[in-house]
């Protein structure tokens, strides 16, 4: 058996440490290409998977098949700022937290309220946005008010914090997996009240041709925002980035003038991080003309 000199011995050692290092800073190299490629983390770089819901207008839904509303346009602006496109998946809402921590989609969009029992499942940006509890029956119904439920047929939706409410006021829900779960059972008298989003409740209401009508509304106690994996601290900070621009540049009051025609901002509400300054909402016959101007637009795109 031959044995190597002392020196060549240290010579290959050293060669063998230097292509070590070598290859240690080549695999360091390609984790920050990739980090840079895709800094927020997401399933795909460059784009925002979304998961929301197809049947709860005027925030969140499908229309010509389209993903829609309040939340997804105000997201799309967002994700604009930050040079992402949106994809839009639908989902049922009691499956949406879970689904957003276990990376099936990046972020969750559906007027999702912050309380302390979902952060426990999910972290979430800054509020974009405030809301109300709404008290959906059938017409001709006697039931004027939150405080008249009591030994009533009351259907929620799973996993919302109407559930919330009409459990911690032991009402035994009624629960059903979405919204129109929610107005079919009040269209067939087979519920005697919803407690629903004061919004998707007044338009449910609007669109039921007199069968469901809107006996009360009062404020819900916190914020909605956007959802995103625990510890997704890179995608929330950017959202809420992003937030503060789309609230300051006019997009925030434009659509909330859009999807909630009439409807005051309460006086301590602040959207966003709070520091920037929003802007007033145009008037409806403002909107109306930038929403004529836009399909003017769009046709004469179509048609060149």
């Amino acid at each position: 058996m031959r044995f190597l000199p002392a020196l060549t011995r240290a010579a290959a050692l050293g060669a063998a440490t230097i292509l070590a290092a070598t290859a240690l800073t080549a695999c360091g190299d390609d984790t920050s290409s990739d980090a840079a490629a895709n800094p927020y983390g997401l399933a795909q770089p460059g784009v925002l998977r979304a998961g929301t819901l197809t049947d709860a207008p005027p925030n969140v839904y499908l229309k010509d098949g389209k993903f829609t509303g309040f939340d997804n346009d105000l997201l799309t602006a967002v994700a604009g700022k930050l040079g992402l496109t949106v994809e839009f998946v639908g989902t049922d809402f009691s499956a949406l937290l879970s689904q957003v921590n276990n990376h099936k989609f990046d972020v969750g969009s559906s007027s999702i309220t912050i309380t302390e029992a979902r952060k426990k499942t999910v972290d979430f940006g800054n509020g974009y946005d405030f809301g109300y509890f709404g008290l959906d029956v059938p017409a001709g119904s006697p039931i004027t008010g939150f405080d008249q439920l009591a030994g009533k047929r009351v259907v929620v939706v799973q996993g919302t914090v109407q559930d919330d409410y009409a459990t911690g006021e032991q009402l035994n829900p009624v629960r059903v997996p979405d919204y129109n779960g929610a107005i079919n059972q009040l269209k067939a008298g087979t519920a005697d009240a919803w407690i629903a989003p004061a919004e998707i409740g007044e338009k449910s209401a609007a669109d039921s041709n007199g069968k469901i009508t809107v006996a009360a509304k009062q404020l819900s106690p916190a914020p909605t925002a956007y959802a995103v994996a625990k510890g997704g601290d890179k995608l929330r900070e950017a959202l809420n980035k992003g937030l503060d621009e789309v609230i300051a540049d006019g997009t925030w009051s434009r659509l909330q003038a859009q999807y909630y025609p009439g409807r005051p901002v309460p006086a301590d509400f602040h959207p966003g991080s709070g520091t920037v300054t929003v802007p007033a909402a145009p008037s409806a016959s403002a909107s109306a003309s930038a929403s004529a101007s836009a399909s003017a637009s769009a046709s004469a795109s179509a048609a060149s």
